[in-house]
């Protein structure tokens, strides 16, 4: 389908992620204050958005619990600095398999599986402007890990998260995703202005390649409001193809920790590299009130 480049873009800095990327940097936020910090730093440095992980901040593991969300939220809200907040809405669907000959039970101090309303408890709690939902199960990464989003699972996840007046971002790693994010669609399940972020080259999701890009394009419904993104050294490319495409920006610590070789970023670095690829493209960035009224968001705060 012919591209028209986007004249101007948002961008969504997903803050910090649930990887083991904290062995690995230093500038991954761990603590409420820390990960609230990074998305008013961010907000500063020009994106509209803050996608929000929560971690413990004993371990730096990934965590759900709700009160460490709470104290990222309310940091940011009694900030005063202007922010779309996006919570995730993918923990709690991750179950790691035992050994190819025993698979099952599966191994529990890596398993996190949890009901629809259990993941979305934060949710229910914060209100934020968006939460995202992964769209299908896949496997995730090398080891015996897999991501388990059922229809039944994320159709009542969906319908919960459109009941408290929040919009769904459907996460598409793999092309099967955007089938299904399109029956629920179809099936008045998610209103518009329907709005995913096609996550490229995840193990073992679709690859990053513009061929595997454009097979994703080509069958996304004209009406959708989308973002894209990849991971590593793809991430700043990646930007501008989002923004050829004329679809959104994602950068951020969860997707990418370098901001040239040998050079760690911390998500206000990323977020202005971004900020510099789009006026580079000549698009204008829009602020968070802007976004909230293209994207129909309500605003509790």
């Amino acid at each position: 389908m012919p591209l028209t480049p986007s004249s101007e873009v948002f961008i969504t800095c997903a803050v910090t992620g649930a990887g083991d990327s904290v062995v690995r940097s230093d500038k991954v936020p761990v603590t409420p204050v820390q990960i609230a910090e990074a998305a008013i730093e961010a907000a500063q440095a020009g994106a509209a958005i803050a996608h929000i992980h929560v971690r413990d901040p004993a371990t730096g593991k990934a965590a759900r619990d709700v009160q460490l969300y709470r104290e990222v939220v309310d940091h940011i809200r009694a900030s005063g600095v202007d922010l779309v907040l996006n919570l995730t809405g993918g923990m709690g669907g991750d179950m790691t398999m035992g050994p190819p000959e025993k698979p099952l039970p599966p191994i529990g101090s890596r398993t996190d599986m949890a009901g629809a309303t259990e993941r979305l408890a934060h949710v229910k709690a914060l209100l934020p402007e968006i939460c995202t939902i992964d769209c299908g199960s896949m496997n995730f990464g090398n080891g015996d890990t897999v991501m388990i989003n059922t229809p039944d699972t994320l159709a009542e996840m969906a319908r919960s998260i459109q009941a408290l007046g929040v919009r769904p971002e459907i996460e598409i790693f793999e092309a099967g995703h955007l089938r299904l994010a399109e029956h629920l669609v179809q099936q008045g399940i998610i209103d518009d202005p329907v709005t995913v972020q096609l996550c490229m080259g995840i193990p073992w999701g679709i690859p990053d390649d513009l061929n595997s890009f454009m097979a994703l394009l080509n069958n996304l419904p004209k009406s959708w409001i989308f973002s894209a993104f990849s991971i590593g050294r793809n991430q700043f490319p990646y930007a501008m193809l989002a923004l050829l495409a004329g679809g959104n920006i994602r950068v951020g610590l969860e997707d990418n920790l370098w901001l040239k070789r040998g050079v760690l970023a911390t998500n206000k670095d990323l977020v202005e590299q971004a900020v510099a690829i789009a006026h580079t493209a000549n698009a204008r960035i829009l602020g968070p009130s802007e976004v909230r009224k293209k994207l129909k968001l309500t605003k509790r705060w």
